[in-house]
């Protein structure tokens, strides 16, 4: 178990997601296809959007885990203001295993 901030939030609009996640809020976890340049796993909203992704030093890792069957769960901890940083908004807690 690990708490990290999520990433990428403001590309593509993805920030106009934070209304819509709360605390304890489950989220999910989809890592990037096997052979891509950088390897993300990102952060969803259970309608499927993409928020952002979780930082590349922890995709490196992750995302291969998780490709050869390694299950994690992803949970809202903190959202911050529109005045946080956009690498600060979205605080979430992963749970490996």
């Amino acid at each position: 178990m690990f708490r990290t901030t999520v990433h990428g939030l403001a590309f593509e609009d993805r920030a106009r997601h934070l209304d819509t996640v709360s605390p304890k809020e489950e989220l999910l976890l989809i890592p990037d296809p096997p052979g891509g340049e950088p390897d993300d796993v990102w952060v969803h909203i259970r309608d499927g959007d993409p928020v952002g992704h979780l930082p590349r030093e922890i995709g490196a890792w992750l995302a291969p885990w998780m490709r050869r069957g390694g299950a994690a769960r992803v949970q809202v901890i903190k959202v911050g203001a529109e005045s946080v940083p956009s690498w600060k908004r979205l605080l979430v807690e992963v749970r490996c295993g």
